[in-house]
């Protein structure tokens, strides 16, 4: 090409829009080598499971980067070297403070803030500004979307849950204001929709019903613009503008694929994609996983928050011989059978979040993977479920950092470091000047000593 390709280029057709990835063309000419460490893009995405964690099979056997890893990290074995256990890490908010039972929905309002949420179950709802709301504004006006909140259950606007506090609190994370949480969206085709429509929200709509009545394929809107850019393309970027069209399609015939209820195998052109989420349970997680790597990959947008379940899940998991609800489990009293099952449970959430790590690490950006230019936090609000204690919290940093972190070792803070800390670095990193955030007492610099 005559002249460097856009990085906001996308291919448009009749409501869709459909964003691309890196590809060298967007490079201006120079190599990906030459790309410095301070202009690699940090994604950020924030991952939450439920009634924290089966902590002997968490907890780091020494620090430093000869740390064996942990049983239930084990299913990401093949990243250990972009691991990084961070234990001593505190959440203080999510404590009572004289306000008695409610863990569980503190541990969730408090996660990303590091704040103690008002306790009413009225409309009085105060908690705090979580660190993902924060960074969207350091970023705003980069990508199309300020950051994107995603779950498996709905967000709850009102009502009473666990021991009087709201259920707002209980199924929202992420917070723009104190009193403002940003609901999360569970329909991984409306997710699609969101990053494939044009934006134009009338002709968006006329779109969608015109799918469903020519039973087509977003793709099918594009094509020509979509050929119009491959003639202009070198071989390496056809090749990976052809692989990425086809994981976008690979979506989109999932999406039809989980919600068909009847009636013969037909190809996303041929049937029309429902609204509705997957009955499967790890079906519907990996498509969100996957609209959250192609969120990143098209660098629409470089925040994200994923509630892998809402606070105080009880949820059953049969498909891997634990029937018993997992919140009364986490209640074990020292049972080792029932240490046993929440153990599996939490080893089953990281083998699903394998599927994600797997994603970003196969986005080729050039030298570097896309997982390198990201970091994936997982982890809870609360340490042992049976105790509901707040210190100690199970928290894992996953991916290359961009560069800007240290990565696959073990570091364990003293007791009561406030888990703020972290995300005060991270938005200090992001260009903020902020002395504080929630309860912080400062940062957690040796993180960023590379």
């Amino acid at each position: 090409m005559t002249r460097p390709l856009s990085r906001r280029t996308v291919l448009r057709g009749f409501g869709a829009a459909i964003a691309l990835p890196w590809l060298e063309a967007m490079s201006r000419g120079r190599s990906a080598l030459a790309i410095e460490p301070e202009e690699r893009i940090l994604r950020h995405l924030f991952v939450y499971v439920p009634n924290g964690m089966h902590m002997p099979d968490w907890e780091a056997n020494r620090e430093g980067f000869e740390y064996d890893l942990p049983k239930t990290l084990e299913p990401l074995a093949d990243y250990r070297d972009r691991i990084t256990m961070l234990g001593g890490l505190t959440l203080d908010g999510a404590r009572a403070h004289g306000d008695g039972g409610g863990d569980h929905a503190r541990s969730v309002a408090s996660f990303l803030t590091g704040a103690h949420p008002k306790k009413t179950d009225g409309e009085d709802i105060v908690n705090g500004q979580s660190v993902d709301q924060r960074l969207a504004e350091l970023l705003e006006g980069t990508t199309r979307f300020r950051s994107l909140e995603l779950g498996l259950e709905p967000s709850a606007p009102a009502g009473r849950c666990d021991s009087g506090y709201s259920c707002v609190y209980t199924s929202n994370m992420s917070w723009r204001t104190d009193r403002s949480p940003v609901s999360k969206e569970v329909d991984p085709a409306a997710v699609f929709d969101r990053l494939f429509g044009n934006q134009d929200p009338t002709e968006s709509e006329a779109a969608r019903q015109k799918r469903e009545r020519y039973r087509r394929s977003v793709l099918d809107f594009v094509r020509e613009d979509a050929s119009s850019l491959q003639r202009q393309l070198g071989n390496s970027d056809r090749q990976k503008l052809d692989e990425y069209l086809y994981s976008v399609r690979q979506i989109e015939r999932r999406l039809t694929e989980s919600e068909k209820l009847v009636g013969p195998e037909l190809d996303v052109p041929d049937y029309p994609r429902p609204a509705g989420v997957p009955s499967d349970f790890a079906e519907h997680l990996q498509l969100m996983f996957d609209l959250a790597s192609l969120a990143f990959e098209t660098d629409s947008t470089r925040v994200i928050t994923l509630m892998v379940t809402n606070a105080g899940s009880n949820r059953g998991y049969r498909m891997i011989d634990v029937p018993e609800g997992h919140h009364d489990l986490s209640h074990h009293g020292n049972d080792e059978a029932k240490q046993a099952q929440i153990a599996k449970i939490n080893r089953y959430h990281t083998g699903l979040l394998k599927h994600l790590v797997d994603r970003l690490d196969s986005v080729d950006l050039g030298n570097r993977s896309l997982l390198d230019d990201s970091m994936v936090l997982f982890g809870s609000g609360i340490g042992d479920g049976n105790r509901h204690n707040h210190e100690n919290l199970p928290i894992a940093l996953i991916g290359g950092m961009a560069g800007r972190m240290r990565s696959g070792w073990a570091r364990r803070y003293g007791n009561e470091t406030p888990l703020t800390n972290l995300y005060l670095s991270l938005i200090r990193q992001a260009g903020g000047q902020d002395t504080k955030f929630g309860d912080s007492r400062g940062t957690l610099d040796d993180l960023f000593e590379v």
